[in-house]
């Protein structure tokens, strides 16, 4: 059970202390092992560098580990001044080109690993991070995100980093450093007054954009009923039009305070400066961005031209609104992210990127001496544009990584609590740790799992390669076929929020079970977990039902124990042979051992698999009429034992 479980049923509630986390770059400990393939010259001549997807496409034979830098633009230190809508496209062309490279390393099944090299303090790169981190949870073990001054400091480490299973870390002279989600302390929570409030934040007008949405409304009556703010300047792309802002601007009203509608885009520079020019003798003291659009889709189905749609509410309208109010002293800039930049959410890749770019520039504009607040929100149960589309299986999934629904009342303390901080950034997120536990938690989130737990996690991992087929080996033939199915229907309904493998029938598509690509790619994951084996992700399509999955996971399953099996036996007749090359010509067993022999030959050959030598004397058609000088005399021209 669950300490959420236990809190509901006492009725104590979740302490919103219990929601707010920060985000830390903690030194990794590299084990033992990893740490001595660094020094190992073998390994280190299998990482190689190249200058772009270019260079690494035209490689004919790849390393194990190939090394890209992000692109940069030249002349820039990440950050361009000069204005909101440069800085913008920057951005966009920069991520471009990287899910170009990612796509095209990740349409193929490759057994090199591809490693990222970001730049320090480049907002550009930073977007790059929330791309690659879902590209990261769509495939797993496949990419590397690394941020270092430059590849040869990323390489110096990478061996045993990448040794190590972290997706992501940053080189910082001798240390590695890998992010995690921790507490959040020395944040005041409680109703906001003098002490813990905003000073000057109730001075002036607040601007809350993406104020038609749930979020936004949610936020601007808080404001009023709990900041006591009085002017409001509430913008949305239908302003005054848009469905319910006459009862929210009534509303507001009725508690004292003055609304102004604007509609507005604020990804267009000048519709933002123009909205501002107009606000007369009422000077601007805040800022509250909640706007954004979803667009979501497996990593192979994003678009540049999709990414840019994503992009335009948070990367532009954010350098828009920077720019037009750096210069207007405020007491808070306020953008809401989301954890999904974080933990980089499977088929959120554009959001991702987006609000991963929000998050690092916060920390800029700190930097800059100017106040900023980045709120990287888990889901939330208010209804609204950003949720309503979610499926069962959607919020199946986010619980099963942890992340459960914030109820209103719960996010608007983490706000005031937020706001009163430090902090550039902080992630408000209900996670529950009981389903942290019940499997292996995204890397960012391991700081919060027990370290029993994560031992038990990478204890199983590691012998999840070959407990199916040892599981499989174990039982009689007749049996294989049902245990594998019973593993994919369980995986199947796990996948779609079923309580019992039972509601998924072995015969009915998946296209009828409610997948799609998204489950398509977890069921993939899932089952590459639990069997060992590589599947594609276009699994659920090639075999559209549980039934012939699981015979393609059967046969795909001997054939993977079947190497190994060869290997091991060939390992064993190469002893025998330095054994009987050795000593054999001096042995008194000599009749034994040739008996023995010529049983084995006898077996191989009854198992078709017989010795490919030439048919003659001594070979497998006459072995049984063979005399012992003609049985010698083969294995003398096998083994050159004389």
């Amino acid at each position: 059970m669950s300490r959420e479980q236990l809190l509901r049923a006492g009725g104590s509630g979740r302490g919103a202390d219990d929601s707010l986390f920060g985000l830390a770059w903690q030194p990794v400990a590299l084990t033992e092992a990893a740490a001595g393939l660094d020094a190992r010259s073998d390994v280190q001549s299998d990482v190689r560098s190249y200058a772009d997807l270019a260079a690494l496409s035209a490689e004919t034979v790849l390393p194990d580990i190939a090394v890209v830098p992000c692109p940069v633009v030249a002349g820039t230190s990440g950050m361009s001044g000069a204005s909101g809508a440069y800085g913008a496209e920057q951005v966009h062309g920069i991520v471009s080109e990287v899910l170009e490279l990612v796509q095209w390393w990740l349409a193929e099944e490759r057994p090199s690993r591809l490693v990222l090299v970001t730049r320090p303090g480049d907002l550009a790169h930073a977007a790059v991070w929330g791309l690659v981190r879902s590209a990261q949870s769509e495939h797993p073990d496949r990419i590397v995100l690394v941020e270092a001054e430059g590849a040869d400091e990323a390489v110096r480490v990478l061996p045993a980093a990448v040794a190590s299973g972290e997706p992501q870390f940053a080189v910082r002279g001798e240390d590695v450093l890998v992010p995690r989600l921790t507490k959040a302390t020395g944040v005041a929570f409680g109703t906001p007054d003098s002490a813990t409030g905003v000073p000057g934040l109730a001075d002036g007008t607040v601007l809350v954009t993406g104020a038609s949405g749930s979020l936004g409304a949610l936020v601007a009556r808080h404001l009023v009923s709990e900041h006591k703010v009085r002017r409001l300047l509430l913008a949305s792309r239908r302003g005054a039009e848009a469905p319910g802002a006459a009862e929210l601007e009534s509303e507001l009203a009725a508690w004292g305070a003055e609304v102004t509608w604007a509609a507005c885009d604020v990804a267009d520079r000048g519709a933002v400066s123009g909205m501002l020019d107009g606000l007369g003798g009422h000077p601007l003291s805040a800022v509250v961005h909640t706007a954004g659009v979803l667009d979501d889709g497996v990593l192979s189905s994003v678009t540049p031209e999709r990414m840019r749609e994503v992009f335009r509410p948070k990367v532009d309208a954010v350098l828009n609104l920077h720019d037009c109010t750096r210069e207007m002293g405020l007491a808070a800039f306020v953008v809401f992210s989301s954890v999904a930049g974080l933990v980089g959410s499977a088929g959120q890749a554009s959001y991702a990127a987006a609000n991963s770019f929000l998050d690092a520039f916060a920390s800029y504009r700190r930097r800059e001496g100017l106040p900023a607040l980045s709120l990287a929100w888990g889901v939330w149960e208010q209804s609204g544009a950003m949720t309503d589309g979610l499926a069962e299986a959607d919020r199946a999934r986010m619980a099963r990584s942890g992340v459960l629904p914030l109820p209103p009342e719960e996010g608007l303390r983490l706000f005031d609590a937020a706001l009163a901080s430090e902090e550039a950034l902080l992630a408000p997120v209900r996670i529950d740790t009981g389903a942290l536990r019940a499997g292996e938690a995204p890397a960012v989130l391991r700081a919060l799992v027990p370290a029993a737990a994560r031992r038990t996690a990478q204890a199983a991992a590691a012998s999840s390669v070959s407990s199916l087929a040892e599981r499989l080996e174990g039982l009689p033939e007749s049996e294989r076929a049902k245990a594998v199915e019973d593993l994919v229907r369980a995986e199947v309904a796990a996948v779609l929020g079923h309580a019992s493998a039972h509601a998924v029938r072995p015969e009915h598509a998946f296209q009828d079970l409610g997948f799609d690509s998204l489950t398509a790619v977890e069921l993939r994951n899932r089952l590459n977990k639990a069997t060992g084996l590589r599947l594609p992700a276009t699994l659920v399509f090639d075999y559209p039902t549980p039934a012939l999955l699981a015979r393609h996971v059967l046969t795909e399953t001997a054939g993977a124990a079947e190497p190994a099996l060869v290997d091991s036996l060939l390992a064993d007749l190469d002893r025998l042979e330095q054994e009987l090359v050795t000593k054999l010509s001096e042995s008194e067993a000599r009749d034994r051992i040739l008996s023995k022999l010529q049983a084995v030959l006898a077996i191989a050959g009854e198992s078709g698999k017989a010795s490919p030598v030439t048919e003659g004397p001594g070979t497998n058609s006459d072995l049984e009429s063979a005399t012992d000088d003609e049985v010698f005399d083969l294995l003398g021209k096998e083994f050159g034992i004389s």
